[in-house]
């Protein structure tokens, strides 16, 4: 019996019929028509999917370990407008990845068009499939060691419509905003929870 973490199955095992861009604005949606392996055998029937097409992007967790804070972000997500109290979300600093270049780099770039700070020190956290049911991003974050005595104010390119507030929390605020639902973004969840386990192992790292 396959442990839980393996799959008997592959990309082999999935028929592409077509595949076609219907939407390409801000976002580029493309529609496909495909089947695939089943479990107790054979094949399903010909489904439509309509998958949301993203380049890979990074997020980048702020710490300084002196000072035990975190420097977060705030910015409009129109994503969030059904949210109970605001769309304007706390979250790490991140972007998208352009052609050719390196994740490593995204973090620090982003670092300081957001939040004018620059990490000396980065530490990868993971991988993960930000919505793997409706699209392909993939998103790789990090952990990059700042000095957060400067920081704060208001960033973020005007050429991207960017109006990005620097928002510096001690690490125990973050992580309540984390356990009360303040915090409520996928990236910023799974970085905190990641420096609420590796903390100490981070601190004797970064002696």
């Amino acid at each position: 019996m396959a442990k839980s973490s393996e799959t008997e199955f592959s990309n082999h095992d999935v028929d592409i019929s077509s595949r076609d861009t219907v939407y390409e604005g801000f976002l580029r949606v493309d529609c496909l028509q495909l089947k695939h392996k089943c479990f107790e055998g054979g094949w399903s029937a010909k489904l439509q999917r309509e998958l949301l097409v993203k380049t890979p992007a990074v997020g980048i967790l702020l710490y300084d370990p002196r000072r035990d804070d975190v420097v977060l972000v705030r910015q409009f997500r129109v994503g969030a407008l059904q949210r109970h109290n605001s769309p304007w979300l706390l979250e790490l600093v991140a972007g998208m990845v352009g052609e050719g270049e390196a994740q490593e780099a995204v973090a620090i770039r982003e670092s300081k068009e957001e939040a004018n700070c620059e990490p000396r020190e980065l530490v990868k956290i993971c991988d993960y499939y930000s919505s793997p049911g409706a699209s392909d991003e993939k998103v790789t974050l990090f952990c990059g060691r700042v000095d957060s005595v400067d920081a704060g104010g208001v960033f973020g390119l005007a050429a991207e419509n960017e109006d990005i507030q620097v928002v510096v929390l001690s690490f125990p605020a973050a992580y309540e905003a984390v356990t009360c639902g303040d915090i409520d973004n996928a990236m910023s969840v799974i970085a905190l929870q990641w420096l609420k386990l590796h903390k100490a192992e981070l601190l004797q790292r970064w002696q």
